[in-house]
């Protein structure tokens, strides 16, 4: 029985693409702390969301894993090291050294780590090409897992968050949907009684036409794509002036999906 949880990360464990009702987002680890604190007598869980979008591996580390450590949790989720594998020239192997090193750390600390893979992207414009890094990372992490004793929260292999309706517009983050699916593949990795299936076929869509598919690459382009190689050019991040969600109610994060459907 977890009574404490601390999700640790980036825009992935922020929850961006999942906005709630006052414009801030929910997210699969908001939603998973919810599944651990329903199995928990009311008023006896706590929970903690120190992800900030945008964020380095070193950065993690540096601002969201000494914090962690003093909450000292039941358990905290860490997720780190996606963003250091997009940027181009980055090496998976040195990023998976850095990343151990800090695991090694939290589990010396805390009861339980659960660590994350990254997506299959073979379908995703621009990401789908780095799918080679990404699979060589996730082949880390996962190695890292067996030494230290982390259970895995493999995203590679929820082949329905494949589906474009997993996902936000700007095709970078999931969308509410696509992070309820993840919280409830967390759940499953722990053992929980889930109240539904993340592998649930999605419903049957009408096929779209080429023009249909070219206007909207064309839209996403534009509106998502040229900005955050802006971005990158100019050296900023999504989350140089966003700070961390902080201590979270389960009750208010309930209310607040509820607000938000």
């Amino acid at each position: 029985m977890i009574g404490s949880y601390v999700a640790v990360g980036d825009s992935f464990t922020e929850g961006v693409g999942d906005p709630g009702p006052d414009g801030a987002f929910v997210g699969w680890a908001d939603r998973f702390a919810v599944l651990l604190a329903d199995r928990r007598p009311e008023g006896e869980f706590n929970y903690t969301n120190l992800a900030v979008r945008g964020k380095l591996l070193d950065q993690i580390v540096e601002n969201q894993l000494q914090r962690a450590k003093e909450l000292a949790p039941d358990m905290v989720s860490f997720c780190a090291g996606g963003n250091d594998i997009i940027r181009p020239g980055t090496d998976p192997d040195e990023v998976a050294e850095r990343f151990e090193r800090a695991v090694a750390d939290l589990t010396a600390a805390v009861g339980t780590v659960l660590v994350t893979t990254g997506f299959d992207t073979r379908t995703m414009p621009v990401l789908k090409h780095l799918r080679g890094k990404i699979a060589t990372y996730n082949g880390h992490v996962r190695a890292i897992a067996d030494r230290y004793g982390c259970p895995v929260l493999d995203l590679w292999s929820l082949k329905t968050i494949q589906d474009r309706r997993a996902w936000d517009n700007d095709r970078l983050h999931l969308s509410p949907e696509g992070h309820t699916r993840v919280a409830l593949r967390a759940g499953q990795v722990l053992g929980l009684d889930i109240p539904a299936d993340p592998d649930q076929p999605w419903p049957p869509l009408p096929p779209r036409g080429t023009f249909e598919v070219r206007r909207d690459d064309i839209h996403w382009a534009r509106e998502y794509l040229v900005p955050w190689i802006g971005r990158r050019l100019r050296g900023e991040s999504s989350g140089d002036h966003v700070a961390a969600k902080g201590s979270l109610s389960p009750d208010d994060i309930k209310m607040r999906i509820a607000a938000a459907v």
